[in-house]
This record gives C-alpha cells, sequence and structure tokens, in this order.
C-alpha cells in the first residue's frame, strides 16, 4: 500500500500515470504469455498465444517510443490489476483435470487481461486527443485495435472449439 496517495494537478500527469500503469501491465503480461502458452493444450490457442507475445512486446515498444516522444520514462508505476490479472491466470496454467476444460479457464483469463487492456487504452488515448497529442493518440488507438482483435480470436477459439471440447464428458 502507498504511503502517500498521488497527486495530479493536469490531465499530462494523469496520462503519464496511465501509460506507466499500462507499461507495466505489458511488461508482466511479456513474462505471463510464454507460460500460458506452453500450459494451453489447443494448438490454436497456443499459437494464438505466442502471437500475442510478439504483438504485446511491439506495444511495450511502442509505448517507450511514446515516453521518449513525452520526455519521460516508462517505469515508476505497477499496475497492481495485472498483477492480480496475471496470477489468476497461473492458477489455470497450473491446474491439473482435463485440458480442455483448462484451455477453456485460460482462455477467460485472457480475455479479462485484454478488457482490461482495452479500458486502459482507451482512457490513454481520451487523453492523450483531449491533450492534442493526435500522433500520441493514434499510436494508442493502434494498440487498442490490437487487443479487441486479440479478444475477438480469444472468442472464435473458444466458440470454434475449446469450449465444444471442454464441454464433451
Amino acid at each position: 500500500m502507498a504511503l502517500f496517495a498521488p497527486t495530479f494537478n493536469n490531465l499530462n500527469e494523469l496520462l503519464i500515470n496511465e501509460l506507466r500503469d499500462l507499461y507495466s501491465a505489458e511488461s508482466q503480461l511479456i513474462k505471463a504469455l510464454p507460460k500460458m502458452a506452453e500450459a494451453a493444450s489447443d494448438p490454436k490457442l497456443k499459437s494464438a498465444f505466442e502471437m500475442h507475445l510478439k504483438e504485446t512486446e511491439d506495444q511495450a515498444c511502442r509505448l517507450e517510443n511514446i515516453f521518449s516522444e513525452l520526455g519521460e520514462k516508462p517505469t515508476g508505476e505497477t499496475c497492481k490489476a495485472m498483477e492480480g490479472l496475471v496470477k489468476e491466470s497461473s492458477d489455470y496454467v497450473k491446474a491439473g483435470g482435463n485440458p480442455d476444460v483448462r484451455d477453456a479457464g485460460l482462455i477467460g483469463a485472457a480475455q479479462r487481461v485484454e478488457h482490461y487492456e482495452m479500458a486502459g487504452y482507451g482512457t490513454a488515448r481520451a487523453l492523450a486527443t483531449r491533450l492534442g497529442l493526435s500522433d500520441i493518440a493514434q499510436l494508442l488507438q493502434t494498440t487498442l485495435d490490437e487487443e479487441a482483435a486479440a479478444d475477438q480470436k480469444l472468442t472464435e477459439i473458444a466458440e470454434g472449439q475449446v469450449n465444444i471440447n471442454a464441454a464433451q464428458p
């Protein structure tokens, strides 16, 4: 628990805080995705996690470029929400039992991550837009679009095969 509550005097300070939170979230996800890919038994799910790892690395790099453009450092914030989401996903990574059911759980955990990231990137994009930082807003929109596409792909994998297999007795 923080000793002092943060103070935000303007939208720029809030944007920097949001971006640092997102950078922390992406950094944590870069460590979690390989474990999720290894735990996945469905080949399409494994591939989706591996592809999203590369995309996540690119997103972290995109954030580093944004920080450079703003003359700020990406560190200094720890995303507590992502810590919790990663911990929940690790429960599925370690789970025994039916691998198809575990895959369904992994998808749910991954989609919670995607939804959290979409909320964060949407907020940061709106702040950047309000501050007149249109180039940064566009970069954030690119990531937001990627996160939405990843979420959609997970839905397709779940509904197309994984949940069907998991429902079998």
